[in-house]
């Protein structure tokens, strides 16, 4: 049985991976953290994860960026590997969580999503065909109007994912208002929608000269993330120290069939 401390239980997410777990044999949450505590619990839960001391063997986070930092802190101190799921991170914060991952194992992914996780592994092949044939790269990602950080951690991984394979030279643009000139060809830009209920949607465009190829992923429900988040804890839980991803966690899957 894998012990999970849920942070962020009370959240939209962590009560959506809450209910999920209930239906799991092989993994149960032992206890939350959260700021908030007008949610009834079948689990003790407390205010901070230094104030928790109920024994565990992962925790999954789906926080927000204030409180990873505390939480990096504590996981290290208790040796308790970490299923990082919060965005919005500053470089500083990210700097933090591979500091973190030398000593404790942490997963992190910007997407739990099979499909996603698909796509970062395809694009860097794409784009190393279709750019030197003169494609132009865009990114258009929607959200829900309840979403903080723009653009989303998903959308960065996936523009990451394609820049690290054209040896990062590509430049980021966010807004294209504050500046009169035509699109250089080394820019891929990046859209951010808010608005409704959407759980996610992203689009990667490749424009050429005559030509169209967009390929697009759609998240119709939360379930798809919060089933990726109980995996990923149950692929954890006894690692060693390191930096894991959903691929580590898919090829393991594949690996047991």
């Amino acid at each position: 049985m894998t012990r999970v401390i849920m942070h962020g239980c009370n959240g939209k997410m962590g009560r959506f991976i809450t209910d999920l777990i209930k239906e799991e044999e092989d993994v149960s949450i032992v206890a939350g953290v959260d700021t908030y505590d007008g949610v009834a619990n079948d689990y003790p839960v407390f205010a901070s994860i230094e104030d928790c001391d109920v024994e565990a063997d992962v925790v999954i986070d789906f926080s927000n960026a204030k409180a990873v930092d505390g939480l990096l802190d504590c996981c290290i101190k208790r040796n308790l590997p970490v299923v990082l799921c919060s965005t919005g991170l500053s470089e500083e914060q990210l700097e933090n969580v591979k500091k973190a991952g030398e000593k404790v194992a942490v997963l992190k992914s910007a997407n739990m999503s099979l499909g996603i996780n698909m796509l970062l592994d395809i694009l860097p092949q794409i784009v190393q065909l279709l750019a030197p044939a003169g494609f132009d790269v865009e990114i258009v990602e929607k959200h829900h109007n309840q979403k903080l950080d723009a653009p989303s951690g998903t959308a960065l991984a996936l523009a990451d994912s394609m820049n690290e394979a054209m040896e990062n030279s590509y430049e980021y643009v966010y807004d294209r208002s504050q500046e009169r000139k035509k699109r250089e060809k080394k820019e891929m830009g990046i859209s951010a929608v808010r608005g409704g209920s959407i759980v996610g949607e992203h689009e990667i465009i490749f424009a050429g000269a005559d030509e169209v190829i967009e390929i697009k992923h759609t998240a119709y429900s939360r379930r798809l993330f919060g089933k990726g988040a109980v995996e990923a804890a149950k692929f954890l839980a006894g690692k060693p120290a390191g930096m894991y991803d959903m691929r580590d966690v898919i090829a393991a899957k594949n690996q047991a069939q």
